[in-house]
């Protein structure tokens, strides 16, 4: 396994894959090997999701966080796996909440089976993450995983509490995406860390850096619903805007047009009319005012903050491979 002095080739997440292909395929291979339902319905539908293209972040930095504080075992292949059914649930929620119709460039779930089908697999992912993770027998593990939990259904249930509401202020968006998104990649990190018997202040450095790291993402991503290249990404672009989302982005943009562009900007949000050229203006404005270079620095300043979390761990390929992956999640698809 990588581990010792840092490896001078890793240099992007290209080199973080190939250094740690073997232990990805581990994962990989528990993630299938777990999906052993007598009700067929139950795999095809959660192996149309975890077949899409996901990067497993969330059990991938669970591993390097495992292996950042020393841990040699093999039991991460089997938490990983839990976490990322439990990632995987809530996107087979969050999709029936949207109404979704792409996921990672395929139809999602709920177009293929529909919406009650979606659910109950979610349901069922959840139940079968949860009975599974009580084998460790740690209750710090269990604690973890449950408050993560607990905060991707309240940051939901706030979400769509500001759904089509504009004025929503940037500390409500931060919460909702520090709750929905970084919570389980916090979770992740910790819980690495609690496999290696790591010292209460590295799971706390590693808890942060997965906060900081998991904020950043969404912001970042939340931005490329804008900027990216939409089939590349697997996404409609201005999906947030038509579903009545008010991202970072937006909002700076609302805070700094005209009246006349943000009360557009509202009826559009309100009435959910979003034509390709209202987007079209919109990203030019958001351009023109620097909502997009605001939102992407807001992202750039929580990876610096990541970054300072590991300042307390030994150079190593795990520390290397963790602070490399978390200048990808505000570089990817770029």
């Amino acid at each position: 396994m990588p581990q010792g002095p840092i490896t001078s080739t890793i240099n992007n997440m290209a080199d973080v894959w190939e250094v740690y292909r073997d232990e990805l395929e581990g994962m990989e291979r528990q993630i299938r090997a777990n999906l052993d339902s007598s009700v067929a319905l139950v795999n095809t539908v959660a192996a149309h999701i975890l077949s899409s293209g996901g990067k497993r972040i969330r059990p991938f930095l669970l591993l390097l966080s495992a292996r950042l504080c020393g841990y040699t075992g093999r039991d991460h292949h089997q938490l990983g796996s839990l976490v990322e059914f439990i990632h995987t649930a809530s996107l087979l929620h969050d999709d029936v909440v949207d109404d979704a119709d792409i996921r990672r460039g395929r139809r999602t779930a709920r177009k293929v089976w529909g919406n009650q089908i979606s659910i109950l697999v979610g349901d069922y992912l959840y139940s079968k993450a949860f009975c599974q993770v009580v084998d460790f027998r740690n209750h710090g593990i269990n604690d973890v995983l449950g408050e993560a939990c607990k905060k991707m259904a309240e940051g939901e249930v706030l979400q769509l509490y500001y759904n089509g509401n504009p004025s929503m202020p940037e500390a409500d968006y931060i919460k909702i995406v520090e709750h929905k998104t970084a919570g389980l990649i916090a979770a992740s990190c910790r819980m690495g860390a609690i496999l290696a018997d790591a010292s209460e202040a590295q799971q706390d450095a590693l808890f942060r850096f997965g906060q900081h790291l998991g904020i950043a993402f969404q912001v970042a991503d939340d931005t490329l619903d804008y900027t990216a290249n939409g089939e590349r990404l697997g996404k409609t672009l201005g999906q947030d805007l038509r579903q009545g989302k008010a991202t970072l982005p937006l909002l700076h943009l609302l805070q700094h047009c005209s009246k006349q562009d943000r009360q557009m900007i509202i009826d559009r949000m309100e009435t959910r009319t979003l034509t390709e050229e209202d987007l079209g203006r919109f990203i030019r404005l958001m351009e023109e005012l620097g909502s997009i270079t605001y939102a992407m620095d807001r992202a750039r300043s929580y990876i610096a903050a990541a970054q300072q979390d590991l300042n307390q761990f030994e150079d190593s390929t795990a520390k290397r491979a963790l602070s490399v992956t978390a200048d990808y999640m505000v570089t990817r698809d770029r």
